[in-house]
């Protein structure tokens, strides 16, 4: 009887260990899946371009691009590309997120805001930015203040609208309590409509990332003399594939890189999550 007593106490924390153990072989599991695709594609990629059932005029094998990811890399011209796209990609970013923070908690918090800015915003949300990319090079130049207007402009509306989202579904248990106790407006903003929009806002940013990227290779086709989309426009035009595919590798790996950090800040910010 004592021995069985002993036994039905000990299972919880056996039944415990187990489950932990089974998550972190599923962890793993997920990690390991998570590595195998890019390997595998890049290894069947690799394998149709030697044995010739993929032109390598048009599909060069990876191990070609390499090649030439490390020539450009010794001889400097790639980080000119890469260092003036990334500073476009920054302040178009920042640009476009603080405005859109900003006004989208206004517009969530004050009905008036909302009825007055929201025709605005549902007008010219429609309209790609990159077609408004000619009237933006008249009035900003073909340099880069024209490059990161465009980004911001990109970037402001699924910030300002998941922000505003954000805000009207925060439960009105903690409206009342800051009301109740008679909450400034400043404290009200920052403890109450900042944190509470947070979750839904993180999802705007992280969208918003991934469209700054689509819209800085697109603008720099257009209307530039540097960074990683010029960089694949002229070697399309010149037939220099190796060198585009690099471009476009480059791009791949800056929204993975961005996605996980902004990812993890939202791991960070909002843990309930």
């Amino acid at each position: 009887m004592n021995k069985k007593v002993t036994e039905f106490k000990r299972d919880p924390f056996e039944i415990e260990r187990k489950e932990w153990k089974s998550r972190q072989q599923k962890e793993r599991w997920k990690q390991m899946l998570t590595i195998a695709s890019p390997i595998f594609l890049l290894i069947l990629w690799e394998f149709l371009s030697r044995t010739g059932l993929l032109d390598i005029r048009f599909f060069p094998p990876p191990t070609a691009i390499v090649e030439t990811f490390v020539d450009m890399v010794t001889s400097g011209v790639l980080f000119e590309h890469v260092g003036i796209s990334l500073y476009r990609i920054f302040l178009g970013f920042l640009l476009g997120v603080v405005p859109g923070i900003i006004i989208g908690l206004l517009m969530g918090l004050y009905s008036p805001v909302r009825h007055f800015v929201s025709p605005i915003i549902m007008a010219l949300m429609p309209i790609p930015t990159l077609a408004l990319l000619p009237i933006i090079i008249i009035l900003f130049g073909i340099g880069d203040l024209s490059k990161v207007v465009t980004i911001a402009g990109s970037v402001f509306f699924p910030v300002v609208i998941n922000t505003v989202a954000g805000v009207i579904n925060i439960e009105s248990i903690y409206l009342d309590v800051a009301k109740n106790y008679q909450a400034g407006k400043v404290n009200f903003f920052l403890k109450i409509a900042l944190p509470g929009a947070l979750p839904v806002m993180l999802e705007g940013i992280q969208m918003g990332q991934a469209i700054a990227l689509l819209t800085i290779v697109a603008a720099e086709m257009m209307g530039a003399t540097s960074g990683i989309g010029f960089l694949i426009w002229t070697s399309y035009k010149a037939f220099l594939l190796k060198e585009m595919y690099v471009g476009l590798i480059l791009i791949s790996f800056f929204g993975y890189l961005f996605s996980l950090i902004l990812r993890g800040m939202q791991k960070k910010m909002v843990p309930w999550r």
